[in-house]
């Protein structure tokens, strides 16, 4: 495999690197402090395409592949993670279930303005009481004539409240299997449907200018034709959706991870300790070094990963090891990044002090270590 980057994709990482320094970088920090949605910024990535990336052109996208998305991922997340999870929430979790199980007028109706960031869709899986069981859903779902009354409670759900969000993908108990498990569907709920609450944003250690809620469903009534795909297959919807969106999360630990090694050189080469820059102590020189030795592995496991998806191949084992390897550096080079900058690694006004809040989370969201080496070790035969 090569993984040098063509002259479209080296062009795409420069525009998305340009604008998370030039846009992004100046703003963030006050959005952490204030804990508040970055809508100026993230209107000027609707306008760029982002959300459209990896959509043909027939639905409203870029015409570009699950790749592209991941290079303006790690991009965006070397200066940000709220942005960053902020646009992998929207595509990955929010419009792709639509464009991948989607009927042809679903598409039509949902598509066109969630490709174009004009509008956020939350997808509603994790439960207050399950976590990583998925397959333990509580949330229940009723075909009442023609309509689905769902009820039930979703927890941890990005983009699920913000002003521009147009609606959720809930996954449900829909009915019982023939062996006597459950049957689990997924169905689209719009905003403001009677009976779907959006509860108060979490307070949360990191990713605090991104948007997440928990979402409870009281007798809530959506048209029968709002299933998303066959009845019976939203588990295996969902087991597609989340593969794909660990290549995406391991993308973004890279760039957190490589945010981390651009803000030590800086730091290194700035602060001076016993008359002389402390880059120049060989302890900091090979701790850097190792950050850059841990971003640049875990970004050839998630280059990897994306490449055998992109060719058709199976990659549910790369993908579970891309995010689990690039979670884990993320949260070693923020832990390193800071130990270099000393006490001013634990003010807010460095990025770093950012850097080390967000990087816990990318070791639990989107299947948790754990849950990451469960999934390889059965790829295995274990």
């Amino acid at each position: 495999m090569d993984f040098r980057l063509t002259d479209e994709q080296a062009a795409l990482r420069e525009s998305v690197r340009d604008f998370a320094r030039e846009v992004v970088a100046p703003v963030i920090a006050e959005h952490y402090e204030r804990h508040t949605f970055p809508y100026e910024v993230i209107r000027q990535m609707g306008k760029m395409g982002l959300f459209g990336l990896p959509f043909d052109e027939e639905h409203g996208g870029m015409g570009g592949d699950y790749f592209a998305l991941c290079l303006a991922l790690e991009e965006l997340a070397r200066v940000d993670s709220s942005v960053a999870i902020t646009l992998e929430a929207a595509v990955s979790l929010g419009a792709m279930p639509i464009y991948r199980f989607g009927t042809e007028e679903q598409k039509a109706t949902w598509l066109p303005r969630l490709l174009s960031g004009e509008a956020l869709a939350g997808f509603g899986l994790t439960e207050p009481g399950t976590g990583s069981d998925a397959g333990g859903t509580q949330t229940r779902a009723v075909l009442d004539g023609d309509e689905w009354v769902i009820n039930g409670s979703k927890a941890f759900i990005t983009n699920s409240g913000t002003d521009i969000t147009a609606m959720v993908t809930v996954t449900a108990v829909t009915g019982t299997n023939p062996d006597g498990s459950k049957e689990l569907s997924t169905i689209i709920v719009p905003t403001g449907t009677p009976g779907f609450t959006v509860a108060p944003g979490y307070s949360k250690v990191g990713w605090t200018a991104s948007d997440t809620h928990e979402l409870t469903f009281d007798d809530c009534r959506v048209p029968a034709a709002n299933l998303l795909g066959a009845r019976g297959r939203g588990f295996a919807q969902f087991l597609r959706i989340l593969d794909e969106g660990r290549i995406a999360i391991a993308a973004l630990a890279v760039g957190l991870a490589q945010g981390c090694v651009d803000e030590s050189i800086k730091y290194a080469k700035e602060r001076h300790a016993f008359g002389r820059p402390i880059g120049d102590n060989q302890a900091i020189q090979f701790k850097i070094a190792d950050m850059e030795l841990k971003a640049h592995t875990a970004r050839l496991a998630y280059y990897d990963a994306a490449t055998r998806m992109l060719v058709g191949e199976p990659f549910k084992r790369q993908a579970a090891i891309a995010k689990l390897h690039a979670s884990t550096i993320a949260v070693d080079n923020a832990r390193d990044a800071t130990q270099i900058h000393g006490g001013y690694g634990f003010m807010n006004e460095y990025p770093v002090a950012r850097f080390w809040r967000d990087s816990k989370i990318l070791e639990i969201g989107e299947g948790t270590s754990e849950v990451q080496r469960m999934i390889i070790a059965r790829d295995l035969g274990l």
